[in-house]
């Protein structure tokens, strides 16, 4: 059986892990013992090891001394940090973009070059910014604070700051985007602009690309869209694929310029490989792009694999020999839908104090749902802490009747676990 390397420790990689050990061997080093990662390792005779996923000597000895024949990383952080590249400098199959291909989620200016060369009638008016001058001079073109903020690099899901939401009145959006040239020598000031956010997410070997069902992500921290942004509290999508708000030829102009994008990548070399997803808005004068992530989504990685009818292992192959197509990596019309229990302090404080909780897994799986966990480690038989102040795990589940699916969650949550969450 083919030996298959996991890296990152997240939700994502925990449902990644469900799936790849369906069909292979699994094998990960991991920061902590991840419960869900833990138990699809053992389900499918593989094997992990407790360090840093970044230490590239410590994977490389790993991979050597197990010899490990395919590489899957999905974490934005260690794709800009080259893991894909070491895997394959090893000689291993890979599944994810090189640092160079990542540069699409890891610069934001990189990905506004391309698009304006692509699809220009695509781009939200915006300024490339890399000295204070240049701010005061962008800031100076806004009467009020009806702009957006965007750091150029990694974020997590939580560094996009909108003006009159995240930041009230020009200065104040002003001190922030000072603050992220400070950072990192760089950041974009971006028209706001009205309309339906939505995402394209799609699977790619590096020449085709499937799209999959469309997912609508709930990125702020408290409900009725209050509260800073999340990398994601929950994450829903539909039988047919779609948004309430969208038309197949909306998802179709984006798929588009995400193959054209693949294209231009891998135009020299084979750059990316695995996923690509663009954020875009529905406005009155059409579709524009917001950015691209070069990995899937969390929490819309849970949505995804769980909607896949095609064994997730035949895809990796697929994507591996350059024969992926909408015949072999097909989806089930069904609905899906996962929320998020994190820590209290998620996204609002910086405290570091980590929570203990218990929680009854197999009373909740029982009723036919799915528990992944994130940033939480098993202390005995149901009790857990926090690694981090971040998000301890999701609970998932697919059917028919959206409506029946969210009532399932939430009842089974409230009664098994204590939790009053909504989405």
């Amino acid at each position: 059986m083919t030996k298959c390397l996991l890296l990152g420790n997240g939700g994502r990689e925990a449902v990644l892990a469900e799936y790849i050990s369906k069909g292979f061997s699994l094998y990960s080093i991991l920061p902590y013992e991840n419960p869900s990662i833990i138990d699809a390792i053992t389900a499918s005779n593989g094997k992990y090891i407790i360090g840093s996923p970044f230490d590239k000597e410590l994977v490389s000895n790993f991979i050597k001394q197990e010899n490990i024949e395919m590489c899957v990383v999905s974490s934005d952080n260690l794709l800009q940090d080259g893991l894909i590249d070491l895997a394959k400098s090893l000689g291993l199959k890979v599944f994810g973009p090189t640092s160079l291909g990542a540069k699409l989620e890891w610069s934001k200016t990189y990905a506004l070059d391309i698009v304006e060369k692509l699809a220009p009638d695509m781009i939200i008016k915006n300024f490339h910014i890399s000295s204070e001058k240049e701010l005061k001079q962008a800031i100076d073109n806004y009467t009020d604070d009806s702009f957006v903020v965007k750091p150029e690099g990694l974020t997590g899901g939580k560094g996009v700051k909108v003006g009159g939401i995240h930041f009230k009145g020009k200065q104040e959006g002003f001190e922030y985007a000072k603050s992220c040239l400070e950072d990192s020598g760089k950041v974009i000031v971006q028209d706001k602009v009205e309309g339906s956010e939505f995402t394209v997410m799609a699977l790619t070997d590096g020449e085709n690309i499937v799209v999959t069902p469309i997912t609508f992500d709930y990125p702020y921290r408290y409900e009725k869209d209050l509260g800073p942004g999340t990398g994601g509290m929950g994450c829903l999508s539909f039988s047919n694929g779609l948004l309430p708000f969208l038309e197949q030829s909306d998802v179709d102009k984006c798929a588009e310029l995400i193959k054209r994008t693949i294209q231009y990548v891998n135009k020299d070399s084979l750059e990316f490989t695995g996923v690509i997803y663009g954020g875009f808005f529905k406005c009155k004068d059409g579709i524009k792009f917001i950015e691209f992530n070069a990995r899937f989504g969390d929490p819309e990685a849970i949505n995804v694999l769980n909607a896949l009818e095609t064994p997730f292992s035949d895809v990796l192959n697929n994507i591996v020999n350059k024969t992926l197509s909408k015949d072999n990596c097909k989806f089930a019309k069904t609905n899906t839908f996962t929320v998020y229990v994190v820590s209290k302090e998620y996204a609002v404080s910086s405290s570091k104090e980590p929570c203990v909780f218990t929680l009854n897994k197999d009373a909740i799986t029982s009723n036919g749902l799915k528990i992944y966990f994130a940033n939480a480690k098993r202390i005995e038989e149901d009790t857990y802490t926090s690694v981090s102040t971040s998000r301890l795990f999701a609970v998932s589940t697919s059917g028919q009747d959206l409506e029946d699916i969210k009532k399932k969650v939430y009842s089974s949550m409230e009664r098994k676990c204590g939790y009053k969450v909504r989405l």
